[in-house]
């Protein structure tokens, strides 16, 4: 018998004060379209609401977008609140206006991948595609 595999779930979320949301927006749209199952918190979360959420939902992926610069304390704060949570296996990735010279502190803290401007949405897909199927729940 063949085994169905389940849809990616992401959770796409944009912490801190920053009210520019287009680019979530179409991050979120192109996921859809890519056939994922797209959770979008809107504008203005906090760290805390953005990890209760993906708890809640159940979300496989965390994308958080910043444009405020302040990437470098929301980032590593939604990781630090899912892994309090348990959910460990959430691989959180990011974009938004993110200085080449701060991705590496944010890959320390947890952010799986950066996706600085520019990044065209089909590379967003494929790299999370690649991410699932090299995690625990894509194998599974």
């Amino acid at each position: 018998m063949k085994k169905t595999r389940r849809v990616i779930r992401v959770l796409i979320a944009k912490p801190g004060l920053d009210g520019h949301d287009r680019g979530a927006k179409v991050v979120a749209r192109a996921l859809r379209d890519a056939g994922m199952e797209v959770v979008y918190t809107g504008i203005r979360q906090t760290p805390d609401a953005v990890a209760s959420a993906a708890v809640q939902e159940g979300v496989d992926f965390v994308g958080l977008s910043c444009l405020s610069g302040a990437h470098g304390h929301l980032f590593p704060e939604v990781v630090r609140l899912l892994r309090s949570r348990g959910a460990r296996e959430v691989i959180v990735f990011g974009g938004g206006i993110i200085p080449e010279s701060d991705i590496p502190a944010l890959k320390k803290a947890g952010i799986r991948k950066v996706f600085p401007p520019g990044s065209s949405t089909e590379d967003i897909v494929l790299w999370i595609r690649q991410a699932w199927e090299g995690s625990e729940a894509g194998k599974a």
